[in-house]
């Protein structure tokens, strides 16, 4: 007994229980905490990470720094991940035109080889959220009720209620995303472009980011209501019926007037 009690309280003992406790502790949590798919950049061969080099120093190097590590001009790329570029470049956003509060959509500059290429090398940089698959942006697979919730919940303010877009400060804007392709959409959300904040997947869920992504394809159908009036909300529907509503019986008072004088 008195041996197991000088076991119990040897000297090294509590480093060994803090190594046991710190070792399970890790292992629940590879187990247990749920795996992001966006946690590892997307797999490239050397040469499309080659030839993604050669791409960034020729178009993108003046701004972020030759080895992407930023400049006052622009920030680092490093850790962004495939998705950000492939949403950036594939939107037309870069490369930016003019420095301003936000870079507008445009014209894509590069082929779809040559996005994938850009992204594989500054995936190569460092992890960060890789491009999704189809499925995860297939409108098709999502549920639009509870993708309507989500959406009024975390992007309505900003986006407005049927994704039409809306001003911020500071000379920003929330982009219409009713055209953007859902994949665009996705990335959106992974790697927070602009004004707008990241929905990791412990924000939303790769289920969840899909059902937005059906809600949001569905405004593409006609509305049912008639009308959309922009989809702006309530102020352009008080200005209608204010304009058109309020002006007809202001009419029709003046010509009942004028035909029974």
């Amino acid at each position: 007994m008195k041996a197991l009690a000088a076991r119990r309280h040897h000297r090294y003992a509590p480093a060994v229980l803090l190594l046991l406790a710190l070792l399970l502790t890790g292992g629940l949590y590879a187990v247990l905490a749920p795996q992001a798919a966006d946690a590892a950049p997307a797999a490239a061969g050397s040469d499309d990470i080659a030839t993604g080099e050669k791409i960034f120093q020729a178009n993108c190097a003046t701004c972020h720094g030759p080895s992407a590590e930023g400049t006052d001009a622009a920030p680092s790329l490093v850790g962004v991940g495939a998705a950000s570029v492939d949403f950036q470049v594939g939107t037309g956003r870069m490369p930016m035109q003019a420095n301003g509060p936000q870079a507008p959509a445009k014209e894509v500059q590069f082929t779809d080889e040559q996005i994938e290429q850009l992204a594989a090398f500054v995936a190569s940089l460092g992890a960060g959220p890789s491009v999704p698959s189809e499925e995860m942006v297939d409108p098709a697979e999502g549920d639009v009720a509870n993708g309507m919730a989500l959406f009024r919940t975390n992007c309505a303010m900003c986006h407005n209620a049927v994704g039409a877009g809306g001003a911020l400060s500071e000379g920003k804007w929330a982009p219409s995303v009713v055209e953007t392709s859902p994949r665009h959409i996705y990335e959106a959300m992974l790697t927070g472009p602009q004004s707008m904040p990241v929905f990791n997947d412990a924000n939303l869920s790769p289920e969840e980011k899909r059902d937005i992504i059906a809600y949001i394809d569905a405004q593409r159908e006609p509305s049912p209501g008639g009308i959309k009036l922009g989809s702006l909300g309530p102020v352009s529907e008080g200005v209608w019926i204010w304009l058109v509503g309020i002006g007809l019986l202001i009419g029709t008072s003046v010509w009942i007037g004028a035909r029974s004088s």
